[in-house]
């Protein structure tokens, strides 16, 4: 059905039209945009049309809120231990400094926290 007002017509679709087009989107291995296009709607509408029908299904009945567990049923889970944050992160590479002397090859690794000492003895031995 179509209505119109000041020269712009819009279509307005029943209760049933919309809740059939939404179950048959629901199927499973079934698009939206192909479900769309065979009822001649467009895909916007229908996941416009899904997620207000899951909005009215999301919040139960006052009935339905009876039967919900309570406080008193509620059990507590012991949970693991979790690491400080700074145990989460990877320590940082150490710097790495490699020299070779005609056959002789040295590797230096020094840690990244006491990277001014490192400094200052390159400094030393470059000098």
């Amino acid at each position: 059905m179509e209505q119109g007002t000041g020269g712009r017509w819009r279509r307005v679709h029943s209760d049933e039209f919309k809740a059939h087009v939404v179950e048959a989107s629901k199927q499973p291995g079934v698009s939206m945009a192909a479900v769309a296009m065979a009822n001649g709607i467009n895909a916007n509408l229908l996941r416009r049309w899904v997620l207000m029908s899951l909005a009215s299904t999301a919040v139960p009945p006052r009935a339905e809120l009876a039967s919900l567990p309570t406080h008193a049923d509620f059990l507590p889970v012991p949970m693991p231990t979790v690491p400080s944050e700074q145990a989460l992160e990877p320590a940082p590479a150490p710097i790495r400094i490699d020299v070779q002397r005609g056959s002789t090859a040295i590797t230096v690794l020094w840690p990244v926290s006491a990277a001014a000492a490192c400094a200052s003895c390159l400094r030393e031995l470059l000098s």
